[in-house]
């Protein structure tokens, strides 16, 4: 048997599944008699060689569990050529065959980085946005959209005892998916995502309806990534931006919230979700969506796959170029949100 020694890492933000997945590599990897290396803190763990072993003991209990006991950070080793080379050189010095990365668009555009520089590299989809190309669904989405809806049903409890509207603000850079998916499901009276201009003429219209025909309370759901227009507010905290460039977003749903209680008179309150969303046990769905990828990933390894990351296609998991996601973003289609406006538009 074609035994082999394989470096496990989490990069970016963590999510419910991120546990199972890593428990499907390690139990998968036992059939092979594999050694599985646990790379700590994401990219930041190969830049030091911070590993552990990964064993049938370490795993074992860490199916229900939300985060990740590797730890993840936002760490991007391509912004020094030293911190490249120090990755490089400890791939070798650990004697790794492969390594899987488990992320967003961030962690895999690395690893198809260093794919292309000949170590090789296997990529499983994470991200609660849900936003990565060729891919139907990405690990932490479905946990993380169910926390969504609960929070949303909570506040309308709440919006409703006290006739007020509270606006909910919810994450998503670029794509609206986690808003959209949760404002429905949730029954959000009106749901704003970043793809599709805000009408904020529109939502006022639409709350004044609800009033006056006696619904006398709402909740808006909004992305964390929508840019209100006429407003120059700064989209995030300013100087706060990670290894990727990425500006820390947060505070869109109090300009909101205060816009509507200055136009309307209606007493508003603002709900930030933000990492509370991250949290918690993973879903039955992202259970078993972890394992399989992790089993998967051990699998490609042993057929001499590299640069390939697995999408998930209906029921399918498909080894895909992982260059096909660098710099993309899958945004919910702008038709689509119209036509969903059916649900939460009344």
């Amino acid at each position: 048997m074609d035994k082999k020694r394989i470096g496990v890492l989490t990069g970016g933000g963590d999510c419910p599944g991120l546990n199972p997945a890593i428990r499907g590599i390690v139990l998968r990897a036992l059939d092979y008699e594999d050694e599985i290396i646990g790379i700590k803190y994401g990219w930041a763990g190969l830049i030091k060689a911070d590993t552990m072993p990964l064993t049938l003991q370490s795993v074992e209990d860490i199916l229900d569990k939300g985060g990740t006991i590797l730890g993840s950070s936002r760490t991007n080793p391509f912004k020094k050529e030293e911190d490249v080379q120090k990755c490089i050189e400890n791939f070798k010095r650990l004697n790794l065959d492969a390594l899987i990365a488990i992320g967003g668009e961030d962690t895999l555009g690395v690893a198809s980085k260093f794919s292309k520089r000949g170590l090789p590299m296997i990529g499983i989809p994470k991200t609660i946005d849900k936003d990565l190309e060729e891919t139907d669904y990405c690990l932490g989405f479905d946990t993380a959209v169910e926390v969504v809806m609960d929070a949303i049903q909570r506040l309308r409890d709440t919006a409703k005892s006290h006739a007020r509207v509270v606006v909910a603000e919810i994450m998503g850079r670029h794509a609206g998916w986690l808003a959209l998916y949760g404002g429905l499901a949730g029954g959000a009276d009106y749901i704003l995502i970043p793809e599709v201009e805000p009408n904020l003429e529109e939502l006022y219209n639409h709350i004044r309806k609800l009033y006056n025909r006696g619904h006398t309370w709402a909740v808006v759901a909004i992305a964390e990534g929508v840019q209100l227009p006429g407003f120059t507010y700064q989209k995030g905290q300013e100087g706060m931006v990670d290894a990727f460039g990425h500006v820390r977003l947060g505070g869109v749903g109090q300009v909101l919230a205060e816009e509507i209680e200055k136009n309307l008179g209606i007493e508003t309150r603002a709900v930030i979700l933000s990492h509370l969303q991250r949290g918690g046990s993973p879903s039955i769905y992202d259970r078993i969506l972890g394992l399989r990828l992790g089993k998967e990933a051990v699998d490609l390894v042993h057929q001499g796959k590299s640069g390939y990351f697995i999408a998930i296609k209906g029921n399918e998991l498909v080894p895909v170029d992982i260059t096909l996601i660098e710099g993309k973003t899958k945004n919910v289609d702008p038709k689509f949100y119209e036509s969903m406006k059916t649900f939460f538009n009344k």
